[in-house]
């Protein structure tokens, strides 16, 4: 389901937008913002509302581990993409799970006419570290349909 009002948009985002996501700007072309919706001191499982303005998405990028890890998304409002390296990009909608395995090069954000929302589920595991690669070219963006 599209939105590209913002206003809209934040009656369909159940968990809220959260703030501007500053601590990972550098890794995300366009704003995306940020709710955390568990407190990684008190839990082992950090889940978080991610929001991606419209054309926002970040970085290629590596969830490393030795042992599980990875990454969970739950989509819940707006509409997106997620593309691993060498396969086609997925289109994402409310209610579509993406479950990404540790070690699987990546990105995911939302569509150039779309506010895009997602709960980001880290999978707990051993080493766990991100490695954040290259941007996703405006070329390769503006090829997807």
């Amino acid at each position: 389901m599209k939105i590209i009002d913002k206003t809209e948009f934040a009656k369909a985002n159940i968990f809220g937008i959260g703030e501007l996501n500053t601590a990972y700007a550098k890794y995300f072309i366009g704003n995306s913002f940020l709710k955390p919706l568990t407190d990684p001191a008190n839990t082992s499982l950090f889940l978080a509302n991610v929001t991606f303005e419209p054309g926002c998405r970040n970085n290629w990028h590596i969830h490393h581990a030795s042992k599980g890890g990875g990454q969970i998304l739950l989509c819940t409002a707006g509409s997106g993409w997620y593309q691993e390296l060498g396969k086609q990009a997925v289109s994402l909608q409310p209610g579509s799970v993406i479950v990404i395995p540790a070690e699987v090069k990546h990105w995911h954000g939302a569509k150039a006419d779309s506010w895009f929302s997602h709960i980001a589920i880290e999978v707990p595991g051993e080493n766990l570290h991100n490695e954040w690669c290259e941007p996703v070219s405006e070329q390769e963006y503006q090829q997807l349909k």
